[in-house]
């Protein structure tokens, strides 16, 4: 007995972008909890990278005050 695969030759799934200032209305409540879950991975990235940029000024700072 032969064993199908529904997904076999699916194109991947494409991750979803979020534009600002974008119309909303035609969203699911589904598709707008996806899209805040990946604004705030992105708002963490930004976090992280700003603090690092900042850790990195700061001890450039103190390199250099000698």
């Amino acid at each position: 007995m032969a064993v199908f695969d529904e997904d076999a030759g699916a194109a991947p799934a494409r991750r979803t972008a979020h534009e600002i200032g974008q119309e909303l209305s035609a969203l699911s409540v589904e598709e707008l909890g996806h899209r805040i879950a990946l604004l705030k991975e992105e708002i963490l990235r930004l976090e992280r990278e700003a603090s690092a940029k900042s850790a990195q000024m700061s001890a450039a700072d103190l390199l250099f005050r000698r």
